[in-house]
């Protein structure tokens, strides 16, 4: 199974992964069934992964709209454990952050791509939107990279009983991994997490200028000839 998964073409997948990681507005609930028709034709994914997907798509189908998204930013904007952008599970608030932050973004436009304005690379849907555009082996290895940060999202989604967490445990498959639970350093208080951030937080999950908002993810491609963004 795991050479199988490694040879299969996963992009259409990775971009439903990313879709269900993201906002579940009324503009998302309009493509689920087409999410779920691409997970099923593009089969880069074992059946235990596409039922738990599956799962996931009814859930959010079944939700009244507003529960989804109050669910949604309590899930992933409250508090650090299920954080979805993936450098605070790495740096923190350390100044390391940063320059972690820039070399993504370039990573990002050397293959022609490039956030819209006050998106930060790091936020799990905008990376995986980038590793879907990678040769598979090249998608699965940097995927690779991050299974660490992904078991640490699963095992705090797992905690929560959370249907999310049948998205982490397919990305770990397509990296080539299992999805496994791990220890969990406790969190600190939604009070004190959410203090105003000092000098370099800026780039925190704390410090973004609309924490707790909805953060769309826009990768667009600038066309060579006029610089022009589409």
């Amino acid at each position: 199974m795991a050479d199988f998964i490694k040879l299969r073409p996963a992009a259409g997948s990775l971009r439903v992964l990313a879709a269900l990681l993201a906002y579940p507005d009324a503009a998302l609930r309009q493509h689920l069934a087409e999410m779920r028709d691409i997970l099923r034709d593009e089969a880069a994914l074992s059946t235990p992964r596409l039922v738990a997907l599956q799962a996931l798509i009814d859930h959010l189908a079944a939700a009244e709209l507003l529960e989804s998204e109050a669910d949604y930013v309590e899930l992933f904007d409250r508090g650090r454990g299920t954080s979805l952008h993936l450098f605070e599970h790495v740096h923190g608030d350390s100044r390391d952050r940063g320059p972690a932050m820039i070399d993504l973004a370039q990573t990002y436009e050397k293959a022609g791509l490039y956030l819209a304005p006050g998106e930060l690379p790091d936020y799990l849907p905008a990376v995986l939107e980038f590793v879907s555009t990678q040769p598979p082996t090249e998608a699965r290895a940097f995927l690779g990279e991050m299974a660490h940060i992904f078991n640490a999202i699963f095992s705090a989604l797992q905690q929560r009983s959370s249907p999310y967490a049948g998205v982490l445990a397919a990305l770990l498959e397509l990296a080539g991994e299992k999805a496994q639970t791990v220890a969990l350093a406790a969190e600190p208080s939604i009070d004190e997490s959410w203090n105003e951030p000092l000098v370099f937080d800026g780039c925190s999950t704390r410090g973004q200028a609309r924490p707790g908002q909805p953060q769309p993810v826009r990768l667009i491609r600038k066309t060579a000839k006029s610089g022009v963004v589409t």
